[in-house]
């Protein structure tokens, strides 16, 4: 029975994740891994483009004749902090390509590659008998490839649970409405006088005959 719940919460956890999406995990995952090991960088980040920010804006504001002096000092701040920001940028994108490599890796070795060790390693094993003459002589497919007449393998039972965790899938999908980001942009949004005006019926003019 161990094995039976084992490979089901297996491929449960799989298309649990198939469903929810890699990139949004990834991207959550990510957010937390970089908050925890490079806190102090993102903190910097975040300063260094409220300061950039602050010294582009005053740096639009100071004339570069009449206050040439100011005008380059300001120049320079910004050209040193695009440089920083360049740089804090690069180790960012780097750490973020290193964890995706490790998260893919890991998510891989948790739902297929763990799937395929269970079924290999238990691969002459039964998940559970079936009884006598249950399904007449279409008992043995589900044997296949190397458990005992009779039984159910782990790759049968692996087929059986993805089937129909994949039907409750389609089931919830039904019953959950989803709406895409377009359309309750433009249900949300409000009219405008444009297009209110167009919809007022409009009254004929009168035509005068010479």
């Amino acid at each position: 029975m161990d094995l039976l719940f084992t490979i089901f919460l297996l491929v449960f956890v799989t298309e649990l994740i198939s469903w929810v999406g890699q990139s949004v995990l990834h991207d959550s995952a990510c957010a937390v891994y970089l908050r925890l090991f490079y806190s102090s960088t993102v903190s910097k980040q975040n300063e260094l483009k409220a300061s950039i920010l602050a010294s582009k804006q005053e740096l639009l504001q100071t004339s570069s004749q009449d206050q040439f002096a100011k005008w380059a000092k300001l120049r320079r701040k910004v050209d040193k902090g695009l440089a920083d920001l360049e740089r804090i940028n690069s180790e960012l994108a780097s750490a973020r390509t290193k964890f995706g490599v490790q998260f893919k890796t890991g998510l891989w070795l948790l739902t297929g590659g763990a799937q395929f060790f269970v079924g290999w390693w238990y691969r002459k094993q039964p998940v559970f008998f079936l009884p006598p003459k249950w399904l007449g002589p279409a008992t043995w497919w589900l044997a296949l490839p190397w458990a005992p007449k009779g039984s159910v393998s782990c790759s049968a039972w692996q087929m059986a649970c993805r089937r129909v965790i994949k039907v409750l899938e389609g089931t919830v999908r039904e019953f959950v409405p989803q709406v895409s980001p377009v359309e309750n942009e433009a249900s949300s949004a409000p009219s405008s006088p444009v297009s209110e005006e167009k919809k007022r019926p409009q009254k004929p003019r009168a035509v005068s005959v010479d």
